[in-house]
């Protein structure tokens, strides 16, 4: 699991829209990465509208939001227009994002093990050093709190 202080790995990823998102290239931009399991579910389509409602906040402050899961473009641009999102959604198929980042790990549900994204939240400063993580997120209020930090970076 990636912790404050280190320096964050940097990716390029396929986006929604058909583009590319690279971590590098958004300095001296402050950036919150937040990984998340599925799109389309309940939990993580809350958290999406979440930050999507506060987008013209975290603009304000300098900061980039992103979401990041291993499903593809394709269910991406399908979520998006669905549910109204303006948030970035990268897609990490191959899971070389997650896997740096540490979040792609052995889950339980029901006594069977599988492996999965544990939604997590990476605040990263403008010189590409992580300023805070969130683990194991409560999507309830989460944007706020993000967005709090963000402001105060």
């Amino acid at each position: 699991m990636i912790t404050a202080g280190a320096a964050a790995p940097d990716f390029s990823l396929p986006r929604d829209g058909g583009t590319e998102v690279t971590l590098s290239a958004l300095r001296p931009g402050k950036v919150v990465l937040y990984f998340y399991p599925k799109d389309d579910t309940p939990g993580c389509t809350l958290e999406a509208q979440d930050f999507t409602a506060r987008l013209a906040d975290f603009t304000a402050a300098g900061t980039t939001v992103i979401g990041i899961s291993k499903d593809s473009v394709k269910a991406h641009d399908k979520f998006c227009k669905k549910h109204g999102l303006g948030v970035i959604l990268a897609s990490d198929e191959a899971g070389h994002t997650c896997e740096d980042y540490g979040v792609w790990l052995e889950k339980s549900m029901y006594g069977k093990t599988y492996m999965g994204v544990e939604r997590t939240t990476v605040m990263i400063d403008g010189t590409g050093t992580v300023a805070r993580v969130w683990n194991k997120v409560s999507v309830k209020g989460h944007a706020d709190e993000v967005l709090a930090a963000a402001q105060a970076l």
